[in-house]
């Protein structure tokens, strides 16, 4: 099933957002090293909400779950993403695409492309890094921009495409430091500069290369039943446009048709008789935040109304006596966030 949609923006209010811990704008390494996301108080006047990627590619540790944790301050909301991540040759590389910086503008997030610069031998593999830490002098440097910058996110993250060739060549000089100082042979270094040269162009190379990247991503999710997941509907596609005419590619867990309403499922499970983590569950809710503020929904030329669902199923049938008292906690503040917003919670 393939689905087109468009959105204008986004009303939404979160619940489940965690507590943040505050730092002082000085202690940014201490932040990074010690939250996935957390407050930075710049004076008496100013705080910032910050949240940071391990990886690029948003299906590693649960970078919607970081960022959604900072969805309810009321100021300037900050997520710094690293424009490449390479674990060594014996690991996983990954590079940014466009249509990850094109969500967090939808969200009205400000996006700091950043790079590593310190990592640690793996202790385990001969050709692997581990533990990689940002560039915090840089990162510092881009949220003062930040703070002068009068314009709103969208404009922002824009802007930062200018120059995203330039940090990829900042990330590969620093990744040639670490694998000398550490003696690791990394991945080929052809292949990342091919990538960086295409950032290096222009903007729209790298937007084009990354929509390509993009659906290509997105079908293959398509045709992917994860064991885990519970799925009795059918997987969409789902091609989000907003006004500006930018694209966003999503798959919907499940979709199905209901006389003129097509509900868009997102499914998130537990191997055990409780809850799914609260970090799925907050993965799971910035699809919410997208499908909840959804105009209209297109399938092959007719237009339907978009029903937004969250399912949470667990291994044998879900049972909230099993629930422990946190958890009884969390899924009555995750009810009254569908009720507010106006999505569906299932059960099962």
């Amino acid at each position: 099933m393939d689905l087109l949609a468009k959105i204008k923006g986004i009303k939404y209010h979160p619940l489940l957002c965690k507590e943040l811990r505050i730092y002082d704008f000085m202690d940014l390494e201490k932040a990074l090293d010690s939250s996935a996301s957390f407050i930075i108080k710049i004076n008496k006047e100013n705080q910032i909400a910050l949240s940071w990627w391990v990886s690029p590619k948003r299906t590693r540790s649960y970078p919607y779950a970081r960022v959604y944790d900072t969805l309810s301050l009321s100021g300037k909301k900050i997520t710094v993403i690293p424009v490449l991540k390479d674990e060594g040759r014996e690991g996983d590389r990954d590079f940014l695409q466009w249509d990850t910086i094109s969500l967090m503008s939808l969200l009205g997030v400000y996006v700091i492309i950043a790079y590593y610069s310190k990592a640690r031998r793996s202790s385990r593999y001969n050709d692997k890094i581990t533990s990689q830490r940002f560039e915090t002098h840089y990162i510092k440097n881009k949220v003062n921009d930040i703070l002068s910058f009068h314009s709103d996110a969208l404009h922002w993250n824009l802007s930062q495409i200018e120059n995203i060739g330039e940090v990829g060549l900042k990330a590969m000089a620093a990744y040639d430091k670490i694998s000398d100082n550490l003696n690791v042979e990394l991945h080929s270094r052809k292949n990342a500069e091919r990538r960086i040269m295409e950032l290096l162009e222009d903007k729209d190379n790298f937007m084009n290369s990354s929509r390509v990247l993009a659906q290509q991503a997105q079908k293959r999710e398509q045709q992917t039943i994860q064991p885990k997941e519970f799925i009795s509907g059918t997987k969409a596609t789902l091609t989000i446009q907003n006004y500006l005419g930018g694209h966003y590619y999503f798959t919907a867990d499940e979709a199905r048709v209901e006389g003129k309403d097509i509900f868009l499922i997102e499914a998130k499970n537990s191997r055990t008789n409780s809850l799914p983590s609260i970090s799925d569950i907050k993965d799971g809710l910035l699809k919410m935040i997208l499908f909840t503020n959804l105009e209209y929904l297109m399938l092959q030329g007719i237009i339907y109304n978009p029903i937004a669902v969250l399912k949470l199923t667990v291994a044998n049938q879900f049972n909230e006596n099993n629930l422990s008292f946190a958890k009884k906690r969390t899924l009555g503040i995750l009810r009254e966030e569908a009720e507010i917003n106006n999505f569906k919670l299932e059960l099962l």
